[in-house]
């Protein structure tokens, strides 16, 4: 499904501004924001603002301009949350784990021993002040990630 918004959309809502997010990045095109219920500390999602419900249904060009933002948004995710490693997350449809029928990528800072019992770490519930807190630092990394981008 493709639409401009889809007003039964969390991320649609949040990209119109009926519902706060904590913005991390935006331009025309795409939104980044810190995932409410993250899985660790500067988990961010990057978003684009067209609804496509899932990846299947986005353009290729689309698809190649998001995660050329991804890997610009997880390098300062990584130096401001000082992370040894990361994941990225994309999931599509709902028996692929896909919660919210947005395309959204996750950027999942990753630190030693965080999975130490072989597991994921568990999703909690972030306080506004620390999506803030993190929010900000990834914003003061985010100029020097966006420059470097572009010197090849």
């Amino acid at each position: 499904m493709n639409h401009d918004v889809d007003n039964s959309c969390i991320f649609c809502s949040i990209i119109k501004g009926n519902i706060q997010g904590t913005i991390v990045y935006e331009d025309d095109d795409f939104l980044a924001i810190m995932d409410k219920y993250p899985i660790t500390t500067g988990h961010t999602l990057v978003i684009p603002k067209k609804h496509y419900d899932t990846l299947l249904f986005m353009p290729p060009k689309e698809v190649g301009e998001l995660y050329s933002l991804v890997s610009i948004i997880a390098k300062a995710v990584v130096s401001a949350i000082s992370a040894d490693g990361f994941n990225i997350g994309q999931n599509n449809g709902r028996s692929a784990n896909q919660i919210i029928p947005h395309v959204h990528v996750h950027i999942i800072p990753r630190f030693k021993n965080d999975n130490s019992n072989g597991r994921w770490p568990i999703r909690y519930i972030a306080s506004e002040i620390e999506l803030l807190n993190y929010s900000e630092k990834i914003k003061n990394h985010l100029d020097q990630a966006l420059l470097s981008s572009f010197n090849y």
